[in-house]
């Protein structure tokens, strides 16, 4: 009886179309683009490392903004040292305006973080634009009526800041923290969702927070 399977060496040299090779070089042989053992999970291993560098990217401003609200007086007596701040801010050395460069430094490191971790892809889906354009304008809109200082803690600072009531509000609740909410949740097909979910996380935490502001812990301005 005929043995059905011959040796591969054989079956290569027989139909021509190689000569014969060893058999071990082809059990070492590789498809491009193919990954060994090892190299899948040191790849495994690298994106599990990116991942937590963007999470703790994307959480890096909460904690300073926590510790600004809970101790307003320490951010205004800080503001008032050192002549770096003189330089950055003029002869004010105003808290609010010190948060909002160190915010934006902040707010920086967390869309590199977010970016680090994206696909993107063009163009986005219908849900994209209403969704960020209308997150946008009301963080717009909410800037334009309480300015640098009604935005960026300024009543925690003992700053006077008149009460709006123009929309967006009296019609949404925390419409800044609204904004971006949306503006995020256009990010979706962009960004893996745990991301996103993170960074909502943060913002649903300051909206707690900030709920229960109480004006006897405002700080009192530097002569």
């Amino acid at each position: 009886m005929h043995n059905l399977f011959i040796p591969i060496e054989e079956a290569l040299s027989i139909s021509g179309l190689a000569r014969p090779i060893s058999f071990a070089l082809l059990k070492n042989q590789r498809m491009p683009g193919s990954w060994t053992f090892p190299e899948k999970i040191s790849k495994k291993k690298s994106a599990k490392n990116m991942g937590l560098v963007a999470a703790i990217g994307i959480l890096l401003p909460f904690p300073f903004y926590y510790w600004l609200w809970t101790q307003p007086q320490t951010w205004v007596n800080l503001c008032g040292k050192g002549q770096t701040w003189v330089n950055l801010c003029g002869k004010g050395k105003d808290p609010s305006k010190i948060m909002a460069y160190v915010s934006h430094f902040l707010k920086l490191l967390q869309f590199i973080s977010l970016y680090s971790v994206s696909s993107l892809s063009w163009p986005p889906p219908f849900y994209f634009y209403p969704l960020f354009a209308f997150g946008q304008f009301l963080n717009f809109r909410v800037y334009q009526l309480l300015g640098e200082s009604g935005t960026y803690y300024g009543i925690r600072f003992g700053t006077n800041i008149p009460w709006v009531t123009e929309f967006p509000f009296g019609y949404i609740k925390d419409p800044q923290y609204v904004g971006s909410i949306l503006s995020l949740l256009a990010c979706l097909s962009w960004v893996p969702f745990r991301y996103i979910l993170l960074w909502i996380l943060g913002y649903l935490f300051m909206i707690r927070l900030e709920s229960k502001e109480d004006p006897a812990t405002r700080a009192k301005p530097l002569s």
